[in-house]
């Protein structure tokens, strides 16, 4: 029994993360109608970002409480500048050219990561205490805890961006019905680029958050961004909180497959998310939250 409940509450931790991502890949989605494949590559960019701020072998040894809502920021400036520079030029045309281009995005960025830090294993400290809590032979880490509470506390600031601010119901507006928004008076490129920035800085919270398990590398996010995907499949590509459902589901769902199914285990943990995207898109393509898209003749 404890086992089982120790699986769940690590399914739990690691299904937030994978719903932070996923809801960076929603909001991007929602905005753009655009799936982003460099998500990840941003992410990690930004974590390295963080580690040369906080290294003091390497970097500049400041400490986690600067370094870390610095490169939060810089996630921020760096999704904002990609949509103006790279996205932009291409939007409005075939949806094919974009995808290519968050392709091309993935490859420039993680090259160019390990041309500017290295393309070596580096360890960046966890911002929560090490050690945990043991109750009853069941071990919940101070880093698990402390990832559920931030991750809770971001995704309520952003159901509150969008539903109580000026600027969350531009967004909306601007996702939504781009044409009729101009009309209002919205600036659409504008809401299109704090979008991109928003999502790129929630990505870049997980990736801090699962930088001292998976340590900083430029491939540290490629498992992770999987999982989002699959989140965000579960979910509905337009549902901000079945984002973040469909990563906690995705979480325990492969945390039991790989504790209970013994042809899974450790070595196929991404099959599982493979598996579920192909069940939900065959099920309900547009996921448990999601709304099908309705033409009107």
């Amino acid at each position: 029994m404890e086992l089982l409940i120790q699986r769940l509450i690590d399914g739990t931790s690691n299904g937030f993360l994978y719903g932070a991502v996923a809801l960076a890949l929603v909001l991007i989605y929602r905005s753009t109608g655009l799936m982003n494949f460099a998500q990840g590559e941003m992410a990690m960019f930004s974590t390295f970002v963080v580690w040369k701020l906080a290294d003091e072998r390497l970097g500049f040894g400041l400490a986690l409480a600067i370094a870390i809502p610095a490169g939060i920021v810089f996630a921020f400036l760096l999704g904002a500048v990609l949509e103006r520079a790279v996205i932009r030029p291409f939007s409005g045309g075939n949806p094919l050219t974009l995808l290519i281009v968050t392709l091309g995005m993935f490859l420039a960025i993680n090259a160019l990561a390990g041309y500017i830090f290295t393309t070596d294993t580096e360890r960046l400290d966890s911002p929560f205490p090490s050690g945990g809590l043991s109750l009853g032979g069941v071990t919940i880490t101070y880093l698990e805890m402390g990832t559920v509470v931030v991750l809770l506390v971001v995704a309520l600031l952003i159901r509150q961006l969008f539903m109580g601010t000026k600027l969350g119901l531009g967004l909306r507006a601007a996702a939504m019905n781009p044409s009729s928004s101009r009309l209002a008076g919205i600036d659409v490129g504008r809401m299109m680029m704090i979008g991109w920035g928003l999502a790129s800085a929630i990505g870049a919270i997980a990736a801090i958050l699962v930088a001292p398990v998976v340590y900083v590398s430029t491939n540290m996010m490629a498992a992770l961004l999987l999982y989002g995907f699959a989140a965000a499949v579960v979910g509905g590509f337009d549902s901000p909180f079945g984002a973040l459902v469909g990563g906690v589901l995705v979480g325990l769902i492969q945390s039991l497959a790989s504790g209970y199914l013994p042809f899974i285990g450790t070595q196929l943990q991404l099959a599982t998310a493979f598996a579920v995207i192909l069940l939900v898109l065959l099920i309900r393509p547009q996921g448990l939250f999601g709304r099908l898209p309705v033409e009107r003749v």
